[in-house]
């Protein structure tokens, strides 16, 4: 009987080793994801004048490119008049994740806060959050000099305007004549706090943009 004890007991022993090594190991860690969100780290420098959408879609992509992404590349960028594109309808479906592989948002309804539930919980574009697509923070508010301001020529849901105003500078080719309707990326200026829709530009040039705070920058996103 002892020896039945003993031997019991060995194989006790032996299995509580077993998962306490087990419990030991480190969990197997998620790959991150890859870039699908960032904001660029360099304008046209001809301030609103991007070169319409197929240009800001090009910077988008040469950008990403250089940062080793081999994702297909849109601006978030509409456009009015007669062949009027929305942004929302031209960055793919998501889930977008920025450079550091953190997500931004789930879907277009999530970024968008399509329902009263997803437009309290917010997405999570932020200042922390809505890196270059170096992985970098962008100055905002506070910051020396202030680039908060995102061409997006959108309002809050992302589609384009339907009046007769200018709100994309010539859909994306002027930068002169115009304005340009704008986000904020780090939700924060005088009330102002959309991160797609916060106020119009003074203008189109890049002294215009400046001068509210910007630098030309835009937002780019993989849709694929």
């Amino acid at each position: 009987m002892k020896k039945i004890q003993a031997v019991l007991a060995a194989l006790a022993l032996s299995i509580f080793g077993s998962f306490l090594a087990l419990a030991q190991q480190p969990a197997a860690q998620t790959p991150p994801q890859p870039m699908s969100f960032f904001i660029t780290s360099a304008g046209s420098g001809h301030g609103a004048n991007l070169g319409g959408l197929a240009g800001a879609d090009r910077i988008c992509q040469t950008l990403a490119a250089a940062a080793g992404s081999t994702k297909t590349w849109h601006a978030y960028l509409s456009t009015q008049g007669a062949d009027a594109v929305n942004a929302r309808d031209r960055i793919g479906a998501g889930p977008w994740y920025n450079a550091k592989g953190e997500k931004i948002a789930n879907s277009l309804a999530d970024l968008h806060g399509d329902t009263a539930e997803l437009a309290r919980l917010g997405n999570n574009l932020v200042k922390l959050s809505a890196l270059t697509e170096k992985g970098e923070v962008v100055n905002g508010r506070g910051d020396t000099p202030n680039r908060h301001d995102m061409l997006t020529g959108s309002q809050t849901d992302g589609r384009g305007y339907t009046d007769a105003a200018d709100h994309t500078c010539g859909n994306w080719t002027s930068d002169t004549t115009g304005t340009a309707q704008l986000g904020h990326f780090d939700r924060s200026g005088a009330g102002n706090t959309s991160w797609n829709s916060a106020h119009p530009s003074r203008g189109c040039s890049q002294d215009n943009l400046v001068s509210t705070g910007g630098a030309g920058l835009f937002y780019c996103f993989a849709i694929n």
